[in-house]
């Protein structure tokens, strides 16, 4: 039977790639990955056995504190299991055939828009920030047109390959290197 690993994001996220790492590091192998979209599904996953590890963001190098993380730590029981420090490549991507002087929104985690502050500044001054629950999550719904085509994401890099959307820029983060660090929690 393999072991369930529950991580806030959709296929694609970086919580997906730390728990991969986490499943690789500790030996267990084919492990399945259970999306839980946010911390709360994460923990809420893990409280109900749904999952045996949860693994989420708790604080980047530049964002600070995740502060949904600790919103959600705070309404659940749980066990620290180990912490992964990760470096994250922020990236940002389009539909497909969607030039950069199309692009009147960014929308994203919101982490990954204070990552990448100077980047969205000096680039695209006016366009709209829109919150959203994860990176990856971001560019499903793009790929599956729930946002507008002149919005670009910015999400992993391995999420344009999933999802099939072009790549534009690659390491928009602001600090290099972008560290962040993810718990593993059980119950």
């Amino acid at each position: 039977m393999s072991t369930k690993i529950s991580v806030s994001g959709e296929a694609g996220s970086f919580s997906e790639e730390a728990g991969l790492l986490y499943a690789q590091r500790q030996g267990l192998e084919n492990p399945e990955i259970v999306f839980s979209i946010d911390m709360e599904g994460v923990l809420k996953s893990v409280t109900i056995g749904e999952a045996e590890y949860g693994v989420f963001p708790v604080v980047n190098s530049r964002g600070g504190l995740v502060q949904t993380a600790f919103e959600a730590m705070g309404k659940y029981n749980f066990s620290l299991v180990d912490e992964l420090w990760f470096e994250v490549y922020q990236c940002l991507m389009v539909s497909p055939g969607v030039e950069k002087k199309e692009i009147t929104n960014i929308t994203t985690h919101p982490q990954a828009i204070s990552q990448c502050e100077r980047y969205i500044k000096r680039e695209f001054p006016n366009a709209k920030l829109n919150d959203w629950e994860d990176t990856a999550k971001a560019a499903k719904d793009l790929a599956e047109g729930l946002l507008s085509r002149d919005t670009a994401v910015i999400a992993p890099a391995r999420s344009a390959q999933i999802y099939k959307l072009d790549l534009l820029d690659k390491g928009i983060q602001d600090n290099h290197p972008n560290l962040t660090t993810f718990i593993v929690v059980k119950k």
